[in-house]
């Protein structure tokens, strides 16, 4: 308390499971008002963009899959169309169509990861998922079968689950003959089942009312759900405005990250606006290109229809979900397909005459792009004469979607106060939902919640200032 009458309240939240990384979540209320949420990631930097610097073309795959334990395709895929890029390497065939195939491993286990054991429990009122798996082991089982069918995809062409070995610049260093891809062949058969119960299962959660207000931004690719490759595509959240495309080459200019002061990540906005990264974008801007079998099963489980292209002004034609909380559904849809293209992949494959195509030290800049399961992840490497790096920047889903979820916390609380405040501790899960409903990687640690609230009251004095997690404020990469 300080001053006469007046109210003020401070509650921390020592730690929660269920997100990757550590961060802290600083509410101001005055008035009843919420004017301020603030996410702050207060983990220390690890300064990758750093070290990167004066290495070799060919090591950036290898030493930014590190960034991720869960992710770490999507780095190396990402890095090597950055470095390939730089020096007018084409990587196509059946080594491109392997790379789709690693990535659809990798959706198949993130994705389910987050569907089964960090999400689900908030719509089933449990804890977390020992708890879940007391009354819904079966789901549990079928998401741990789905997690390890992603697994064993990700090592067989990767050489090992987590932070893979076998990916290289131009390809692979061993690409798989088609005999090895049989067993695999009926292991997403059976998996491919369990991807249509568990979004059966998940159609069935208790979705409430939200939208985000936001721009959301993926990748496209003409024919076909954008995976591994693609442009950036914008659809905006004013639907007057059309929506439209950039080369990724411009991506900086239309992307653009600043620092705040409470956080040791960027934040970034997208042509001076908010924009969201990850399923319920890719879904809008690409949705009408999944398979007729997969469209089919995500109207089964109450998705409209994704919007099919845009009328004479470039406006956006058709319906567009960005409600948060049923990001889970699209997941579940998003694992389907991986699992469906995943066996239209092997049963095409024809082993390639050489595992990877020559990739000469480039001197230059190059980008690349690829979607991770949280959303669209950037590379950018500049290059020395010796094709040594003379400087990157990568840019990660979570950077980008902090923003909005801070506008999503606000906009949460501040409908919680208005219907008659509850307890902290209720406070506390609701804003650890909805945190979760983006599914943040602030980094490779397991814990994520503290909560500081602040209120203060007009004329009844001011009150304590709560503690905000700080620290040394640096790029979190």
């Amino acid at each position: 308390m300080s001053g006469p009458g007046a109210r003020s309240r401070v509650l921390r939240v020592p730690a929660l499971t269920r997100v990757e990384g550590e961060t802290a979540l600083r509410l101001r209320i005055h008035d009843g008002t919420v004017t301020e949420a603030r996410l702050a990631v207060y983990e220390p930097p690890r300064f990758f963009e750093a070290f990167l610097r004066g290495r070799a073309h060919t090591e950036p795959p290898d030493l930014t899959s590190r960034i991720c334990g869960i992710c770490p395709v999507a780095y190396q895929l990402s890095a090597c169309r950055a470095v390939e890029d730089a020096c007018g390497a084409v990587v196509d065939g059946q080594l491109a169509a392997l790379r789709r195939l690693l990535y659809c491993g990798e959706w198949i286990e993130s994705q389910t990861l987050h569907i089964h054991l960090l999400h689900a429990p908030d719509f089933l009122g449990h804890d977390d998922v020992i708890g879940m798996a007391r009354s819904h082991q079966a789901h549990v089982e079928r998401g741990l079968r789905l997690k390890q069918t992603g697994n064993a995809l990700v090592e067989l062409l990767a050489g090992r689950a987590i932070h893979p070995v076998n990916v290289r610049i131009g390809g692979f260093h061993r690409t798989p003959a088609r005999t090895e891809l049989r067993p695999l062949a009926e292991r997403l058969r059976l998996a491919l089942d369990d991807a249509r119960d568990t979004l059966r299962w998940v159609a069935g959660f208790d979705f409430p009312d939200a939208e985000c207000h936001a721009d959301l931004l993926a990748l496209t690719e003409t024919g076909r759900y954008a995976i591994e490759s693609g442009v950036p595509a914008v659809l905006p959240y004013d639907r007057t405005l059309p929506s439209y495309g950039f080369p990724l080459h411009d991506f900086s200019a239309h992307v653009v990250e600043e620092q705040v002061p409470h956080s040791t990540a960027l934040q970034s906005r997208l042509d001076g606006r908010p924009h969201l990264t990850g399923p319920l974008a890719r879904y809008a801007l690409s949705g009408h290109l999944l398979s007729p079998s997969v469209l089919e099963a995500a109207r089964e489980a109450g998705l409209s229809d994704p919007p099919l292209g845009t009328d004479a002004e470039g406006v956006v034609r058709g319906e567009v979900c960005r409600n948060p909380y049923r990001s889970i559904l699209v997941r579940a849809v998003e694992v389907v397909y991986a699992v469906e293209e995943a066996l239209r992949i092997v049963s095409e494959y024809e082993r390639p005459a050489r595992p990877y195509v020559e990739v000469a030290p480039p001197a230059g800049v190059g980008h690349g792009a690829t979607e991770a399961p949280r959303g669209l992840l950037y590379h950018r490497y500049a290059f020395d004469g010796e094709g040594r790096v003379a400087d990157a920047r990568i840019v990660p889903p979570t950077a980008q979607n902090q923003g909005v979820i801070e506008e999503d916390l606000r906009r949460l609380v501040q409908a919680w106060l208005d219907r008659g405040e509850g307890s902290d501790a209720e406070l506390t899960r609701l804003c650890e939902r909805a945190v979760r409903n983006h599914d943040p990687c602030i980094s490779c640690s397991a814990h994520f919640l503290d909560l500081d609230i602040e209120r203060t009251a007009s004329g009844r004095g001011a009150g304590r200032p709560a503690a905000s997690g700080g620290g040394r404020h640096r790029r979190l990469l």
